[in-house]
């Protein structure tokens, strides 16, 4: 048996996905949203030593599965925040891989459509348009660091990572 019969038996199709420089290119942060993220990140920081007596909560659901869902309840829970921020932080929870799936959906970035089409580069695409939408209306986010590769293309844009 040659090696080209043991390679890629199981694999029905490749797709060649965008560099994290060729996403972030296509998909650039405004100067405010990087000033913005830096502020999420410090006032993250002061709140976990002690220094900021404000509660931080991390808020949202346990996944990302609708892109225009996902930017409307973004735009109320930062309503919410603005109300809420001399006592309360709040970080929306922007969770977009399900590891713990043994069996369906894996989340949006591997699946964006909910069709088994597995258009990565189109998952990758928009998780970060919507983690620029959060930075520009001022949210911080926070998320799953779970893929190794997955950071590359979207880690400037998040305030809080669970590992």
């Amino acid at each position: 048996m040659s090696i080209k019969g043991l390679e890629n038996i199981n694999i029905a199709s490749q797709e060649i996905l965008p560099s994290p420089r060729e996403l972030k290119l296509k998909l650039p942060i405004s100067e405010e949203a990087k000033n913005n993220i830096g502020e999420f990140r410090e006032t993250i920081g002061r709140i976990l030593k002690r220094k900021d007596d404000r509660l931080l909560v991390i808020v949202g659901p346990c996944s990302i599965h609708d892109f225009e869902a996902a930017k409307e309840y973004a735009d109320k829970l930062k309503k919410l925040a603005d109300e809420l921020k001399e006592n309360i932080y709040i970080v929306m929870r922007v969770y977009f891989e399900k590891p713990r799936t043994t069996v369906g959906w894996k989340g949006f970035i591997n699946d964006p459509y909910l069709d088994d089409s597995f258009k990565i580069g189109d998952g990758l695409l928009k998780a970060r348009e919507l983690l620029i939408h959060l930075a520009d209306i001022g949210l911080p986010a926070g998320t799953e660091a779970l893929d190794p590769i997955t950071p590359q293309y979207l880690g400037d844009l998040v305030s809080w990572t669970a590992i």
